[in-house]
């Protein structure tokens, strides 16, 4: 899984009036938010706020516990860097951290006053529930080309954020799922003294970021803490088969039963030799870091239900919903395994791994000869699999009840977020599209002209959305509702037939 979520309590100071008196006085910002003031930065065209306190450290005792309101402060807090980012181990494109004090939230917005608070749009990380903070990405584009405040906000990872234990009761395996909830509690609080409207909130993410968003969706404690939910590859539906996702790795989806992973904690726990919680919250991060425990559970407090199984009873939140995948999503996956080149032979050995006895009928729609390789037939097959055909049914279930608006992401000459390997081409890869909404922190993207005007109309898309449910504007092609999907591509804006793009009947008869 590729490694990567308001009313108003008291504000003191107006957008207008504070960015007025800093111009003339040619200091930082200082925004009173409702535990303390904090001072950012101001340039000529945007103000930006970073490290904010949204939560107490989840430290010592806190460790496994829902997040609770941070202790108030009366002097300034710089604000002008990231919080830490929470603890994980190093990973794909990932710093590593054994830093467990990480819930902080970054905010930017355009510098000029507006004449009404701004649309918010709430950034939650990718990173496979194991990796990445929000400060991983500039997000001053898609702020000052959409006229929105933007947050980043970090979330608890690995056994930090998703532990199970039966001590723990129905906040056991979600406690990331309840940050990303403080957060946009926090945003409900404090938006309008950033310029921002708590009224008008979009949640969006990527990967990790875009199931979590899934389950915000259907989470009920969720309910009216976002307007609109933007899902970039993250389909509440998505499952895999044996391997399809990494060798070794069983059939699964995102989120498993409180049950199933308070038995993985339990186990863990004997592992490091605990008999309770109390002894496992006495253990240093490095003790607990690298434990495999990254799957949001759901019979939880925050999460009743399964959100795949939510989203097919229509048991959701009714907001407008924007969502997509890439063209080439599993590229990425496929490019990470052992073993390249890949043979023939190591081609077929992975799909009878994954589909039994109808291997055979899956290498015969996905032949190598096809595809460019083996390596490519089996990517070009895992895409449609685990990724295309769950985004068309997440679709359709949301299309039923709310309106929907889907899309592919389709530039397959998209930068590559790193060099692939032999006998394969990154494509429109996992985790492509984010360089055309953002700058990635550390990532040199360089985006060619035509690319350029892709990304400032996926920006425009992208807050129009934000702004009115509706990522229609002037001038731009025009994007109907499901079940049209709009391909992305470089001069090439269009609907598309994401269920044959995919082979969704294929799939569905295997």
């Amino acid at each position: 899984m590729s490694k990567r979520l308001l009313t108003l309590a008291l504000s003191v100071l107006t957008l207008g009036a504070l960015t007025t008196a800093v111009a003339e006085a040619g200091e930082s910002p200082v925004v009173r938010t409702d535990s303390g003031p904090v001072r950012g930065v101001i340039t000529s065209e945007y103000r930006s706020f970073q490290g904010i306190p949204f939560a107490a450290p989840p430290v010592g005792d806190l460790r496994w516990r829902p997040p609770r309101r941070p202790a108030p402060w009366t002097a300034v807090r710089d604000a002008t860097k990231p919080g830490p980012r929470c603890a994980q181990a190093a990973g794909l494109g990932s710093a590593p951290s054994d830093t467990e004090d990480c819930l902080y939230l970054n905010v930017i917005g355009p510098a000029r006053p507006a004449h009404k608070p701004r649309p918010v749009m709430v950034w939650v990380h990718g990173g496979g529930f194991t990796g990445g903070a929000g400060s991983d990405y500039d997000l001053k584009r898609l702020a000052l080309g959409g006229d929105v405040v933007v947050v980043s906000v970090n979330y608890r990872l690995g056994a930090f954020g998703f532990f199970g234990h039966p001590e723990l009761g129905r906040d056991s395996g979600a406690f990331g799922l309840e940050d990303q909830q403080a957060a946009l509690r926090w945003v409900q609080r404090n938006a309008r003294a950033f310029g921002g409207d708590p009224r008008n909130v979009t949640l969006f993410g990527e990967s990790a970021g875009g199931m979590s968003t899934c389950a915000q969706l259907t989470s009920p404690s969720a309910a009216g803490l976002f307007h609109r939910a933007i899902i970039q590859s993250g389909p509440c539906t998505l499952s895999w088969p044996d391997g399809g996702f990494f060798p070794g790795v069983p059939a699964g989806t995102p989120y498993r039963p409180r049950a199933d992973v308070e038995k993985d904690g339990a186990a863990a726990a004997a592992k490091l030799g605990c008999a309770d919680v109390a002894c496992l919250r006495r253990l240093p991060v490095k003790d607990l870091v690298n434990e495999q425990l990254a799957s949001p559970a759901f019979d939880t407090a925050v999460l009743p239900e399964d959100p795949a199984a939510a989203l097919r009873a229509g048991r959701f939140t009714r907001v407008p919903v924007l969502t997509g995948v890439t063209r080439d999503e599993a590229r990425l996956f496929v490019a990470l395994f052992p073993g390249h080149p890949f043979t023939e032979e190591h081609y077929q050995e992975l799909l009878r791994s994954g589909f039994g006895d109808k291997a055979p009928l899956v290498a015969a729609e996905y032949p190598s000869a096809k595809h460019g390789g083996p390596a490519m037939a089996f990517a070009d097959a895992m895409t449609d699999r685990i990724w295309g055909c769950p985004e068309v049914e997440a679709q359709k279930l949301l299309s039923a009840r709310t309106r929907t608006f889907g899309y592919e992401f389709a530039d397959r000459d998209a930068p590559a977020l790193f060099p692939p390997p032999a006998g394969m081409r990154s494509g429109a890869s996992h985790g492509s599209e984010l360089a055309y909404l953002s700058d990635l922190v550390g990532v040199p993207v360089e985006l060619k002209p035509a690319q350029q005007k892709l990304a400032a109309q996926m920006i425009q898309y992208w807050t129009r959305f934000a702004r009115t449910g509706n990522p229609n504007a002037e001038g731009l092609p025009k994007w109907h509702s499901t079940p049209k999907v709009q391909s992305l591509a470089p001069g090439k804006i269009a609907p598309v037939d994401l269920a044959a793009v995919h082979k969704c009947g294929f799939w569905a008869g295997l």
